[in-house]
């Protein structure tokens, strides 16, 4: 690998850390005057508080071994063995960074402070009424109005703790437990997919990259783990379903993505933007055929909760009234542009920016290799390895332009920003471990410089 891309890679992830740094410095010019960024510490959801934890040591144990040992792990393991191994190992990075802030603090309390889904649970009795007056309750100023997070989601978000509660699974230790479980599985997840999309040798590279993610400090413990691994189990299925031979495999698998795709609708409405790394996806894989199937999934989705009696267009009307009845309004644009991209780089690392250079180098090349007629059959997956998280970022700027995210995209952006370590696969190999520190080093920063709000 020549020296000169290896300085770039490293003057990317400096830029990528110094706008974090620029839009840290103008909020905290911008907080001495009017505070109308509302958040303690921007572009942070999070307070500055230094603190060591219970799950500390456990943290260093974790980022050493994976740095140590990952990616020898990542490259010789059985396939099966190793998606298991990273599963273990990111809810075991995830529960220890959680555990930075304490039991109480770190896990129990984050889904039970006012506006979160835990608080909403006991007036689902009985659900189907609830569900049909769901939307009745969305305003600030409606009576007996939801709390931001229930408002701020369809009825889906809160539905899923109503469901835990029901199983016998009710309280914090459970949905907390949930939450970091089902978000850790998006290691896993994006590793099927890009196995599928850019070949194993690439997924394996990945791994470590996607087990070891500054992204989890945020994963554990917030719902929206839970809506990342719900997003990138649908985007794996579309992978699988769009490069099986066998038509009924294919058939299972595109129905299988339809339904969590329709899942992640009532999850988020941040989630239609899943469309763009979902032709992303169709792109790599070079055929429209799935798209029969994963539409009827959908639709099955759609139709069950019409049938209960939830519009989902109306409540994202009243969603977007409420939102600029509330922080939303207040919050200024032209900061919160940058400010998003700042938290980006917090969420998803310094070697993803770096991936992300040489996924964006590469852009001409294929597009000028395309435009000449290069046979796609023979180089998709290289192809993949660019399209795919170029899908994540065009995503993610469709975001940032529409005002609905201004602040705490950190969590929000979580079903996007999880998938970024795996650019990192396109770094040198004797890089890695280097780059695999800066992530760990940065993560471990974050969750015992400040106290974040999830």
């Amino acid at each position: 690998m020549p020296a000169g891309g290896r300085r770039r890679d490293l003057v990317a992830a400096g830029a990528g850390l110094l706008l974090f740094a620029v839009v840290a410095a103008v909020g905290a010019c911008l907080k001495l005057d009017v505070d109308t960024l509302r958040v303690p510490w921007p572009p942070l959801e999070a307070y500055w508080r230094p603190h060591l934890g219970p799950g500390t040591p456990a943290a260093l144990a974790v980022a050493a071994l994976v740095i140590g040992y990952g990616p020898g792990l990542a490259a010789r393991l059985p396939w099966g063995t190793l998606l298991l191994s990273g599963w273990a190992a990111a809810m075991a990075w995830t529960w220890a960074l959680a555990l930075v802030d304490g039991w109480r603090q770190g896990v129990t309390d984050r889904l039970t402070t006012p506006g979160e889904y835990l608080t909403g649970v006991p007036r689902f009795d009985p659900v189907g009424a609830t569900v049909r007056d769901f939307t009745g309750h969305i305003l600030l100023y409606a009576p007996e109005h939801w709390g931001t997070h229930i408002a701020g989601h369809p009825v889906g978000a809160v539905l899923t703790f109503v469901g835990l509660d029901r199983l016998g699974l009710g309280g914090p230790v459970w949905a907390g437990a949930f939450c970091v479980t089902a978000g850790s599985s998006v290691a896993v997840a994006a590793a099927v997919a890009l196995r599928t999309l850019t070949g194993e040798r690439r997924a394996r590279a990945a791994a470590p990259f996607l087990v070891l993610t500054p992204g989890a400090v945020w994963v554990g413990v917030s719902a929206d783990g839970w809506f990342a691994a719900v997003a990138a189990w649908a985007l794996a299925l579309l992978a699988v379903a769009a490069t099986r031979e066998a038509r009924w495999r294919a058939a299972a698998a595109g129905l299988g993505s339809g339904l969590l795709f329709g899942a992640a609708l009532y999850l988020s409405y941040g989630l239609t933007l899943l469309a763009i790394p979902a032709l992303a996806v169709l792109l790599s894989a070079g055929t429209p055929r799935p798209l029969p199937f994963v539409l009827l999934g959908c639709a099955v989705v759609v139709a069950a909760f019409g049938a209960a009696g939830f519009d989902w267009w109306q409540a994202y009307g009243l969603l977007r009234t409420r939102y600029f009845q509330g922080y939303g309004g207040v919050r200024p644009y032209a900061y919160w542009l940058w400010g998003d991209l700042g938290t980006v780089v917090v969420a998803a690392g310094p070697a993803s920016v770096a991936g992300l250079r040489r996924v964006l180098a590469a852009v001409p090349e294929k597009a000028r290799w395309r435009w000449r007629g290069g046979d796609l059959d023979r180089d998709r997956r290289a192809v993949g390895a660019v399209l795919v998280p170029c899908g994540f970022l065009l995503a993610m700027l469709a975001a940032d332009l529409s005002g609905m995210s201004k602040a705490e995209t950190e969590r929000i952006w979580l079903p996007f920003t999880l998938w970024l370590p795996a650019t990192a696969a396109l770094l040198p190999s004797r890089d890695r471990r280097g780059w695999l520190a800066a992530q760990a080093g940065l993560a471990l920063l974050v969750n015992h410089l400040f106290l974040t709000g999830w």
